[in-house]
């Protein structure tokens, strides 16, 4: 490396980091991305996702904008719906039980379809969210739960259209960039220190953007911070999220912020891979919960299935699972729901057992109490309110009553074979702690003034999400506070150079 001095340095290679390279860009800054994986392993936890993005849009034309190459049919065959700023505004409210930065969450839902207008310009496509967003009743797809919309190409397709735009746009680009501290004096953050190529340097920055990512993969820091067991989890994405812009940012004064013992968890594959392994990781979810019910190794249920749609319950389910005794959970299914479930429960990577009686079938699930789960199934099945109709695109109330923990929509009874069950885990995705920021996404100190020279982007802001999280709002915050990073990133060097 030469001694030269860069406007930005970025720290990282998924969403967050690629928005705020491209914006700081934008703004004519010289940019240095420093991704620590490999070029093969390169997107963060982003390439692990399927693309879905949460945005604020007012019906069929603001999707079609996003995705023009929507034939005339599925346009007519679509019910788009709406999703207004309030919406958003609401559902962020509900599910962090009123405890979601109101500034930043104001950032986020205001930035959000504008962001998406702006990835589009960058190069990347989008499509609706056909079947995994929709179901298709009377011939006709009706998206539900705010986020009608997902990159081509899922997560990959988005890593790879950033970064085919970032070269082009002659963003520096380095892989297996270990970043390890931070350049910190008096006067702010002037650099980093990285291992390259496995010599340790200082590469020089008029400012910095730490977008490289919580502590999920980290598993001292998930039993410290999540609590007992989080070390048993599965790490749903990439191995390289563990904790070090943090770390670093934590040693030279900025303030933690958020939900440090809060995090995104899933039902997962139980025998996934320890961490994301990029053939085979999209296989391991198992997000159709909602169309069954779930049971313990003692044959007990301990959640209810149908409490909302998937998109405000799945990422808070995945801690109800690592509670449980041996970690583990099986999803019982009968054939009325089977053309329901997503398509990763069609592949060879489920541990699934199937049978054309109940009690064949309980006999059949690994680790589990037989004689307590067939109970349990038929005092559910005594249980399901009979006359509400099934609705799979809105929560219908069909219910169950008198039982102790109800399901409180899609409650149809386990009694048409054959019958499926599979056996799940809990799967990390990312932690909710973070460092505060303000509203041009400058990271704070403990003393509540911002650190000269250093911005934040990505998992790695706080006070976003709390206990739980509205599906789709990951790579949308990302996408968000990257470009916002950036552009006060560039603005900073700008100023700092002119006052030099």
């Amino acid at each position: 490396m030469t001694e030269k001095t860069y406007d930005v340095i970025v720290v990282g290679g998924g969403n967050a980091a690629l928005c705020s390279a491209l914006s700081a860009r934008e703004q004519g800054a010289s940019v240095l991305l420093l991704e620590r994986a490999p070029f093969e392993e390169r997107g963060g936890n982003s390439v692990y996702t399927d693309g879905k993005m949460r945005t604020v849009y007012h019906g069929a034309e603001d999707v079609i904008a996003l995705a023009p190459d929507l034939t005339p049919e599925e346009i007519a065959n679509s019910d788009f719906g709406t999703y207004s700023a309030d919406d958003f505004f609401d559902d962020m409210a509900r599910i962090t039980q009123n405890r979601t930065d109101p500034d930043l969450c104001e950032i986020l839902v205001r930035n959000s379809y504008d962001s998406l207008r702006w990835l589009k310009q960058n190069g990347v496509r989008f499509m609706p969210n056909f079947g995994r967003q929709a179901y298709k009743v009377d011939g006709r797809f009706k998206f539900w739960g705010g986020a009608p919309i997902v990159t081509w190409g899922g997560g990959p397709g988005l890593v790879e259209a950033l970064y085919k735009t970032a070269e082009k746009r002659g963003v520096e680009i380095l892989y297996d960039a270990w970043v390890r501290d931070l350049v910190h004096s008096d006067a702010g953050v002037s650099g980093v220190v990285a291992t390259l190529a496995g010599v340790t340097q200082t590469l020089s920055a008029r400012a910095v953007v730490l977008a490289c990512g919580g502590f999920e993969a980290n598993t001292e820091w998930r039993t410290r911070y999540l609590g007992s067991g989080w070390d048993l989890a599965k790490v749903r994405g990439t191995k390289y999220n563990t904790g070090d812009g943090l770390a670093m940012a934590l040693r030279i004064g900025a303030q933690p912020y958020g939900h440090w013992s809060g995090c995104h968890a899933t039902g997962w594959e139980r025998y996934a891979t320890d961490f994301g392994d990029q053939a085979v990781t999209a296989m391991f979810q198992r997000h159709s919960y909602t169309f069954g019910i779930v049971v313990n190794a003692d044959g007990q249920r301990f959640m209810d299935e149908g409490a909302d749609v998937r998109s405000y319950t799945y990422a808070k389910y995945g801690r109800r699972v690592l509670e449980q005794p041996g970690q583990y959970a099986w999803q019982i299914y009968d054939s009325k729901v089977l053309h329901l479930l997503l398509d990763e429960y069609r592949t060879k990577y489920v541990t699934k057992v199937r049978a054309d009686t109940l009690e064949e079938l309980v006999a059949k699930m690994e680790d589990v109490n037989a004689g307590a789960c067939l109970k349990t199934i038929r005092e559910y099945n005594a249980a399901v309110k009979q006359d509400v109709p099934f609705d799979p695109n809105v929560k219908d109330g069909k219910c169950t009553v008198g039982l102790p923990l109800p399901k409180s929509n899609w409650a149809l009874t386990l009694d048409t074979p054959p019958f499926e069950a599979y056996a799940i885990t809990c799967g990390i995705t990312f932690t909710f702690g973070g460092l505060r920021v303000n509203t041009e996404a400058q990271v704070m100190d403990t003393s509540h003034r911002p650190i000269p020279g250093l911005f934040a982007a990505g998992e790695m802001v706080g006070g976003i999400f709390y206990f739980n999280y509205p599906g789709a709002s990951g790579l949308t915050s990302g996408t968000v506070f990257g470009r916002l990073s950036g552009r006060s990133a560039a603005a900073y060097a700008n100023a700092s150079e002119a006052a030099a």
